[in-house]
């Protein structure tokens, strides 16, 4: 199967950002505390399912996956960037990272208890959520929990540059009310939901939805 042209374009970027972000992007404990907060709600909601597996989807370096793992929480991650992971691995050769795309992560249906997609989802054109979410869905079992977090507007943006390097990759920030509207529609169901206006390190406003499927 064919590469869709936006995947190829955030694998490259990343492939050659994958440095200089693990170098800039700040650590979980370097959060704001809304922030914190959300993926500790999360750790401990899926520690009290079912014993499974959580993917981090768009893991990066790792640095959220071994933050959940050191909650207790049995992560691991995913990356389209060989890059990202190569980097995620020799960082934290205890825990398992993955190279695949989060639209089809080639697991089985109802495996994971949950998901993590941490600022992972907005180089995806708004017409792709709804496969994208599906495939959440489908891997998640039934009672497991999604946490999304992600910057929120009603954006469309086309960088030339990323973390001090040529990128080709797209932004597209929408409306948290639309993100949780496509949640919903894929048959999650929306339980809380975040979000924060620009003050001191942030730049812009986010948000954090966090969902179950029934």
């Amino acid at each position: 199967m064919l590469e869709s042209s936006y995947l190829t374009a955030v694998r490259d970027s990343y492939d050659t950002v994958a440095a200089a972000y693990a170098e800039r992007v700040p650590k979980p404990s370097e959060l704001d505390p809304l922030s914190r907060g959300m993926l500790a709600a999360f750790a401990e909601t899926v520690r009290r399912s079912a014993p499974r597996p959580v993917a981090d989807l768009g893991c990066g370096p790792g640095q959220v996956t071994a933050h959940l793992a050191g909650l207790g929480v049995p992560a691991f991650g995913v990356d389209l960037s060989a890059g990202m992971v190569g980097l995620a691995r020799r960082a934290y050769p205890h825990l398992r990272f993955v190279r695949s795309s989060m639209t089809a992560l080639g697991l089985g249906d109802g495996v994971l208890g949950g998901i993590l997609a941490w600022y992972s989802t907005h180089h995806t054109p708004p017409a792709e959520l709804p496969s994208l979410f599906t495939e959440f869905h489908r891997t998640l079992a039934p009672g497991g929990h999604l946490l999304w977090g992600c910057h929120i507007g009603d954006e469309h943006r086309r960088p030339a540059q990323g973390y001090g390097h040529p990128v080709s990759y797209e932004w597209h920030l929408l409306p948290v009310e639309r993100v949780a509207e496509l949640l919903e529609r894929a048959g999650l169901v929306v339980a809380a939901r975040l979000v924060q206006e620009p003050e001191g390190r942030l730049t812009r406003p986010h948000a954090c939805l966090m969902a179950r499927k029934a």
